[in-house]
């Protein structure tokens, strides 16, 4: 009875207090948002855009009326590229343009629980790289800017595209 009690003691004590993460222990996600490329202070909600890896088969998401979306960065590689695939009310119209994205990573300990987060830091000689996809179309993205360069939570904009 006494040598139970001093195993289950031993495991208590090896265990952390809450083995629950919070959403803000995880590794952020990068937030874009769409501004209008005439008036720069005004939000332009993108419709029909599908964001999808480059070389995967399935597609991120489909956003409709969004202003403001969050995508994740790849944490085993110093860069992440994407399609940004805008559609027409012409299903067999597509305009795709690709982003690559070059960062820093920081991996971090959170906890036992939790394990490690990355944290990024975009790449200041070349944050980004703006293409277009083949065959070659008109870019409907015409800038981007970089607002945060260290991406360590998803409360604020870290890139706006103007459209």
């Amino acid at each position: 009875m006494i040598l139970l009690f001093f195993l289950l003691a031993g495991f208590s004590i090896g265990c952390e207090k809450d083995d629950i993460c919070a959403e803000d222990v995880t590794t952020p996600r990068l937030v874009i948002t769409f501004l209008n490329i005439t008036d720069r202070t005004s939000l332009k909600p993108v419709n029909n855009l599908e964001v999808r890896g480059v070389g995967m088969a399935d597609s991120l998401a489909v956003f409709n009326g969004a202003s403001t979306i969050s995508i994740p960065l790849k944490t085993g590689s110093d860069f992440t590229e994407y399609s940004f695939e805008l559609f027409s009310n012409n299903p067999d119209f597509l305009n795709a343009d690709l982003i690559r994205f070059n960062y820093i990573r920081n991996e971090i300990f959170v906890s036992r629980a939790c394990g490690y987060k990355t944290l990024f830091t975009f790449d200041e000689n070349a944050p980004f790289l703006l293409t277009d996809s083949a065959p070659p179309s008109t870019f409907w993205i015409k800038e981007i800017t970089i607002e945060q360069s260290d991406i360590v939570n998803e409360n604020e904009t870290h890139v706006n595209i103007y459209y």
